[in-house]
C-alpha cells in the first residue's frame, strides 16, 4: 500500500521559511558587523587594514588586466628596470614567485641575464641601474635558492661598475665610490642608492668595502660641511639635507642655489639616509642626525619637498624604505607634531589612485606619467605600510 501525500500545511511553510530568514539575516548581519568592526579599529600603526587590502588588490588587478604585456614585460620602453620594479612590488604586497602575475615577468626578467652577469638590454647606458633593481626582484623571489647564481653574478657585475682604485678613482676625486648609469657615467646619489641596496640584498654587510666606498660618495651628497665632505657646496647650504651629485655638468644648473650651492630635496635626502643606514651608521651619527633633523623640517607626504610634483612616487617609495630602516613608527616633526608616517602616507596614497586602480603622475618627468611605473613604485611604497596590529 502506498501512502499517501502529505498535505501542504500553509501556517508551517510560512514559519518553516521564516527561521530561514532569519538565520540568514543573523548571519549576514553579522558578517557585515566584523566586516565595519574590522573597517573601524585602527591598526596600532599604519592604515586600517581593510582599506589597504582593497588598494593593494585594485592595484594588482590594474597590473594584470591593463598593464603587464604577454611576454611578462610592462611595456617596450619599460624594458627590464621598470619590469624588474614592478614585480618586486607585485612579490612584496604578497604574491609567490609561481604567481602567473610574478613568474611570466621573471621568466622574461631572466632572458636578459648577460655573459657578464649583468642584468640589463644589450647595450643598455642604464645597466647599472637595470641591474640593480633586477638582482633585488630575484632576491626577493628566490625563496628555495632557485636564482643563486643569478644574483651572485649579477653582484659581481655591480662591484666592477662602482667607481674606485679599479677604474681609475681615487679617494680624493669626487666621484669615487659611487655609481652611474653605467660604468662610463658620472656617478649620483639615485644610482649608487640603488647600488647599496642590490649589495645589501646580495648578503653584503655594512662593513663590506663596496658598502663603505658607497658611503663615501654618499657623504660627499649631503650639505654637510664635515670631514666627509670638504666640497665647496656644503658649506655653502649646510642643511644636512641631500643633493643628485657632487659631479656637476651642464644639465644640473637647475639644482644650484643662487650662492653657487646645490640645493637639497626630498627623494636624495631619504635616499641618502637609507644608504647610511645600511652602511652602519647609527642614529648618533652626526651625518644621520643632519638628514634625520632636514627632514623633521620638511615632512610631507603630498610633494617631493624641493622638487614639488616632480619625482613624486620615486620619493614616496625612498620616504617608506628610509623610514622603515630608520626603524621608526611614529615621527616628530619640528613643530612637535607626531607622525603615523606608514597610516599618512597610505592614506595619501589611497586618495590618489585612480579608479582603474592605477596610480600615474601628472608631472611626467622621470616617466612618471607612465601609470605602469607610478603604480609599481606606489606598491612598493605601501609594501613598507602594512597595518600593524
Amino acid at each position: 500500500m502506498t501512502q499517501g501525500r502529505r498535505k501542504s500545511c500553509p501556517w508551517r511553510i510560512f514559519f518553516g521559511s521564516g527561521i530561514y530568514v532569519f538565520v540568514f539575516f543573523w548571519l549576514a548581519t553579522g558578517l557585515l558587523k566584523l566586516d565595519a568592526a574590522e573597517e573601524a579599529v585602527p591598526a596600532k600603526h599604519g592604515p586600517k587594514p581593510e582599506q589597504y587590502r582593497r588598494c593593494v588588490q585594485r592595484a594588482m588587478d590594474f597590473l594584470q588586466n591593463q598593464g603587464q604585456l604577454p611576454d611578462g614585460s610592462y611595456g617596450a620602453r619599460a624594458g627590464v628596470g621598470v619590469t624588474a620594479l614592478i614585480t618586486t612590488a607585485v612579490l612584496r604586497c604578497g604574491r609567490t614567485p609561481d604567481d602567473p602575475l610574478a613568474a611570466k615577468s621573471l621568466k622574461f626578467l631572466e632572458e636578459y641575464v648577460q655573459e657578464s652577469g649583468g642584468i640589463h638590454t644589450p647595450g643598455s647606458f642604464i645597466a647599472n641601474y637595470e641591474t640593480c633593481v633586477a638582482l633585488i626582484c630575484f632576491r626577493q623571489a628566490n625563496r628555495d635558492g632557485r636564482y643563486d647564481k643569478i644574483i651572485k653574478r649579477a653582484e659581481a657585475f655591480l662591484r666592477g661598475i662602482q667607481q674606485g682604485e679599479k677604474t681609475g678613482k681615487q679617494k680624493s676625486d669626487l666621484a669615487y665610490g659611487g655609481a652611474g648609469y653605467n660604468r662610463k657615467s658620472r656617478p649620483d646619489l639615485s644610482n649608487t642608492a640603488y647600488l647599496v641596496d642590490a649589495l645589501k640584498a646580495s648578503g653584503a654587510k655594512p662593513d663590506d668595502e663596496a658598502v663603505q666606498k658607497a658611503l663615501a660618495f654618499v657623504s660627499r651628497c649631503q650639505n654637510l660641511e664635515s670631514p666627509h665632505n670638504t666640497t665647496p657646496f656644503a658649506a655653502k647650504v649646510n642643511d644636512g639635507g641631500f643633493y643628485y651629485t657632487p659631479v656637476l655638468s651642464r644639465q644640473d644648473k637647475e639644482r644650484e642655489t643662487a650662492e653657487g650651492g646645490l640645493r637639497s630635496y626630498g627623494s636624495m635626502t631619504y635616499s641618502g639616509l637609507k644608504s647610511m643606514i645600511y652602511a652602519g651608521l647609527t642614529k648618533d651619527d652626526p651625518r644621520v642626525k643632519a638628514a634625520v633633523e632636514w627632514i623633521r623640517k620638511h615632512y610631507d607626504v603630498k610633494h617631493n619637498p624641493g622638487m614639488g610634483s616632480a619625482g613624486l612616487y620615486y620619493y614616496y617609495h625612498t620616504f617608506a624604505k628610509a623610514l622603515s630602516a630608520l626603524g621608526t613608527d611614529e615621527f616628530k616633526d619640528t613643530k612637535g607634531v607626531k607622525h603615523d608616517w606608514r597610516r599618512e602616507l597610505a592614506e595619501e596614497l589611497f586618495r590618489r589612485q585612480n579608479q582603474d586602480g592605477s596610480w600615474v603622475n601628472e608631472n611626467n618627468r622621470w616617466m612618471e606619467g607612465d601609470p605602469n611605473l607610478a603604480t609599481g613604485f606606489a606598491l612598493l611604497a605601501l609594501s613598507y605600510c602594512k597595518p600593524e596590529k
